[in-house]
């Protein structure tokens, strides 16, 4: 599967129906989004089963700033309609399937617990 290119208008509709979607934050200006870019094409080939999504950061202001995107390339992962991963960055290709993979055996029923977790003590310390 190709990548897509995410909006405003498509973002919460591709993270509520998928169950993993790979984000890359990029704009046309930085050297290493462009270097990553064959690297991420590559891999969701490879992945047909997951999601992999483009957002430029230039067009998609609204999206960087919500999820506050200070440096590009940023890998971001859903999986569940959670973010499992967000690291900036370019990967290698081997870094990349090792963080698919690591994704991929991740116990939801316990990432979702620890999420409940942590909105408990935040709420506790409000």
């Amino acid at each position: 599967m190709a990548t897509i290119e995410l909006t405003k208008e498509n973002f919460e509709a591709t993270i509520n129906t998928n169950d993993t979607v790979l984000l890359d934050f990029w704009a046309s200006w930085c050297g290493p989004c462009q270097q990553f870019a064959p690297v991420f094409e590559a891999m969701s080939e490879s992945h047909p089963d997951i999601v992999f999504a483009k957002i430029n950061t230039e067009e998609q202001q609204e999206i960087a700033g919500h999820f506050q995107i200070r440096s590009i390339p940023t890998l971001m992962i859903f999986r569940e309609q959670i973010i499992v991963f967000s690291q900036p960055g370019a990967l290698p290709p081997a870094g990349l399937e090792s963080i698919i993979e690591k994704v991929a055996a991740l116990d939801m029923s316990e990432v979702r617990r620890q999420v409940v977790e942590q909105g408990m003590e935040q709420g506790g310390q409000a």
